[in-house]
């Protein structure tokens, strides 16, 4: 399996000011500008973290998702969500020829936990030994920052700001993430139960 950002987000999509604010960074000097590049490095690693830790995208961009085989040809769970379409479901022979399939052949079960590509009959397309099946979709909880639960833009604001005041600090432990953020993103996490286990 192989999950691959095809569109980043863009720069104009990062809230650069909302954040200097946040750090209380002075303004109306000549040099505003000069920290910007840093600041959105900063924004791109707590966004990353936040998604990594939620299972949940939260920005809207491109991806493509190739695996060898569905793991339940009755409805295959993607990998993050939410996903608003599904735009591609192409099969890869061994030989690698590629074939797209008909998308009459399935459809979107949206879910803000666990989306779904489930076939219109009863399995989907068979997948070859040896080949491979790439499906390409959208995802993402909002088009641009301003549609963004509030709760979720403050997550990323915080944990930005920790990154940028520890920017030198080698000997955090890993996985590291402050509390607030930890208490502001969990409702969104997703809930799997396995082994008596809930996560």
């Amino acid at each position: 399996m192989m999950l691959i950002e095809e569109t980043a987000i863009a720069d104009a999509a990062l809230p650069v000011d909302q954040f200097k604010a946040h750090l209380r960074l002075g303004t109306g000097f000549a040099e505003d500008s000069v920290q910007d590049e840093v600041l959105k490095s900063f924004l791109r690693a707590a966004i990353a973290a936040i998604e990594a830790r939620t299972g949940k995208v939260l920005i809207e961009r491109d991806f493509s998702w190739i695996l060898n085989g569905w793991r339940d040809p009755a409805g295959e769970v993607l990998p993050v969500a939410p996903v608003g379409v599904v735009s591609a479901v192409k099969l890869t022979s061994a030989a690698g020829a590629e074939t797209v399939v008909d998308a009459a052949a399935y459809g979107l079960e949206r879910d803000t936990q666990r989306p779904r590509l489930r076939p219109a009959g009863s399995c989907l397309p068979k997948v070859q030994t040896g080949g491979a099946v790439k499906i390409t979709f959208t995802a993402g909880m909002a088009a641009d920052w301003g549609g963004l639960p509030a709760d979720l833009g403050q997550a990323v604001l915080l944990l930005a700001a920790h990154y940028y005041e520890y920017r030198d600090e080698t000997a955090l432990g890993a996985g590291c993430m402050p509390f607030g953020v930890t208490s502001l993103i969990q409702r969104y996490r997703t809930v799997r139960f396995g082994a008596g286990v809930m996560q």
